[in-house]
């Protein structure tokens, strides 16, 4: 076995046997403090580690962040990312990369080399996923240095929302290609729409030492460890919040069949910026 199948395995099996959600609400702590110094330190710690770009947030100093968390869900400055105006394009949700796009086949959405996972599964109901089997759908990873809102991709009502408690994998492509049914298996949060092409879902997967999931509609999510569902009535533009990532992870939209279709330059590992078109209506 080569060096690097060793550290593979030894990664995968720790992801297994760390007490994942423990841990996270140990890292959780951390993030909320308020204390100056170690506030500081951690902010300066992740910025330097991952380089993150300030000219952009709408504070560009880091001691202007009360915690950590205020840092890592730090807004972007006014005009930085336009909202595309074209009425027929659907938007990335967020800054960061394709993991996967394409079509959903037979209720299954790809989800790396030799992976998938159902819809179903995603959704966590039957038959709020109907409507999406055969449909189209795009995975977006945002990595530690991006901006960590997730926006509307297109214009819709929201009409319920799912916490779907789970696992806490980290989620990477050594995780997407070697964990089965990685997004269907960690925490998420499901956010389900009317809109004037049918119905649209977006799905903010949670991840490991992600110190929670918001949402504009249900705020910060308190994990109960049971399915929680919601009805809503609120009316999102495209480019308005949705939500936002406390550390990590993935955004997943799902469309109908024959609604849309990705741009045909996009494919896995494309970096993509909140706003920007990823397809169009058909």
């Amino acid at each position: 076995m080569s060096l690097n199948a060793l550290k593979k395995n030894v990664f995968l099996k720790a992801q297994q046997v760390v007490p994942q959600h423990r841990l996270s609400r140990l890292v959780g702590k951390l993030a909320a403090s308020e204390h100056p110094v170690v506030k500081t330190v951690v902010i300066e710690a992740f910025r330097k580690q991952y380089g993150i770009d300030l000219s952009i947030a709408e504070h560009s100093q880091s001691t202007a962040y009360k915690s950590f968390n205020d840092f890592f869900t730090r807004a972007l400055k006014s005009g930085v990312r336009e909202i595309d105006p074209n009425p027929k394009a659907v938007v990335s949700p967020a800054d960061g990369a394709i993991s996967q796009l394409g079509k959903i086949v037979a209720g299954d959405i790809f989800q790396a080399k030799g992976q998938s996972f159902s819809v179903d599964n995603l959704i966590g109901d039957p038959q709020l996923a109907a409507p999406f089997k055969e449909g189209q759908f795009a995975t977006v990873y945002l990595s530690p240095r991006d901006y960590h809102r997730v926006h509307m991709p297109y214009s819709g009502r929201l009409t319920e929302t799912l916490y779907i408690p789970g696992e806490l994998f980290s989620v990477n492509q050594v995780t997407a290609e070697n964990v089965p049914g990685l997004f269907a298996r960690n925490e998420r949060m499901v956010c389900l729409f009317d809109t004037d092409v049918g119905r649209m879902a977006v799905v903010l997967v949670g991840a490991m030492i992600v110190a929670g999931i918001e949402t504009v509609a249900t705020g910060k999510v308190k994990p109960t460890g049971r399915l929680e569902i919601q009805k809503h009535d609120l009316q999102l533009n495209k480019g308005d919040e949705l939500g936002r990532f406390y550390l990590g992870s993935t955004a997943i939209v799902l469309f109908e069949p024959n609604k849309m279709q990705w741009d045909d330059a996009l494919a896995a590992n494309s970096v993509v910026e909140m706003g920007k078109a990823m397809g169009q209506l058909v």
